[in-house]
């Protein structure tokens, strides 16, 4: 068991948790700030997380909801204030609506996750600071200390599969919901380069161009949120197919962070989707995380379906090629 202890101290307003880890710092970060292995810790046993936004940076967002043996959901939110990367972060911790918006009825804290190097390790503290007594005594109430100690017993087979995944680099998809899915890759690039390579026409003309053969012919990108864009591929010499593209408009740019967007393709009537892309530094690499928002499960199904996933590999381990 991870946990050493769990410290609720009504006079400071605090509740404490102390973990120690038989890893590096670098791995235990990675393992937070990825959210393919914190949703496998975050919810206790029973009750499952699942991230659909993990953008760890100042002012960055993350928003999860946590679900029942019965099937309910519960929803949560963090808002990022400070990182100090593989020393500590801070975030605003609360409750939310289904929507994502804030459930002001339930307490909301600043936490603290410090990360130490030991001999044999890492110390982990999680400290969580409230407004009131009352506040503490409600979320404890609620059932926090022991959900905190189900959900982190199942850390260290998460860093087990860390492991794994610093090891593995291929894009995958997870399917999040009915409507919503997660494409990750980790490339091997620093955030800068990897940020770079998604906002450099000349490079993304280089890179994003999918199975062998096929050419990216327009690259028009925006400035700013507000703003819109156009890509355009077209077959090469000797490949089968006609030209296809999409447009959209550029909703949120944190630089080197997260980025929002909507994107439809050009000359079909196709709806079209919300993606949102976070660049996360990662010991291997830089984690791209990009969540799709379709309209309904069977145009989730149908793009999948397009061999979407493979064609994006191929543009990464391009990509990383040039970096």
């Amino acid at each position: 068991m991870p946990v050493t202890s769990v410290l609720k101290d009504p006079q400071t307003l605090t509740l404490t948790v102390n973990a120690s880890f038989p890893v590096p710092v670098t791995r235990l970060w990675d393992a937070y700030l990825d959210p393919r292995q914190i949703e496998k810790f975050w919810g206790p046993v029973e009750y499952p997380a699942t991230f659909t936004r993990h953008d760890g940076a100042v002012g960055g967002r993350s928003n999860y909801y946590m679900t029942s043996p019965e099937g309910e959901q519960f929803h949560g939110y963090w808002t990022w204030t400070e990182v100090v990367e593989h020393k500590f972060f801070e975030v605003t911790d609360g409750f939310a609506h289904a929507d994502g918006s804030i459930n002001p009825d339930l307490p909301a804290t600043r936490t603290v996750f410090s990360f130490d190097p030991q001999e044999d390790g890492c110390r982990l503290t999680i400290t969580s600071n409230f407004d009131s007594v009352a506040d503490l005594e409600q979320v404890v109430a609620m059932g926090m200390i022991d959900g905190t100690r189900s959900a982190m017993s199942q850390i260290e087979q998460v860093l087990i599969d860390l492991r794994d995944y610093a090891q593995s680099f291929a894009t995958e998809a997870q399917v999040l919901s009915d409507t919503q899915v997660r494409i990750s890759r980790i490339i091997r690039g620093t955030q800068e380069q990897v940020w770079r390579a998604h906002h450099d026409p000349e490079l993304m003309k280089r890179w994003m161009l999918g199975p062998d053969g096929w050419l990216m012919t327009e690259c028009i990108l925006p400035a700013k949120a507000g703003d819109s864009y156009r890509y355009w591929w077209e077959p090469g010499p000797g490949v089968e197919g006609q030209g296809f593209g999409f447009t959209g408009v550029c909703l949120t740019s944190t630089p080197h962070n997260f980025e929002s967007f909507t994107e439809q393709m050009l000359d079909t009537d196709y709806p079209a989707t919300l993606n949102e892309t976070a660049f996360t530094p990662m010991q291997s690499g830089t984690l791209l995380s990009l969540v799709i928002t379709y309209p309904d499960a069977q145009t989730r199904d149908m793009v999948l379906g397009t061999g979407m996933v493979d064609g994006m590999e191929a543009s990464y381990a391009r990509l990383e090629s040039l970096l």
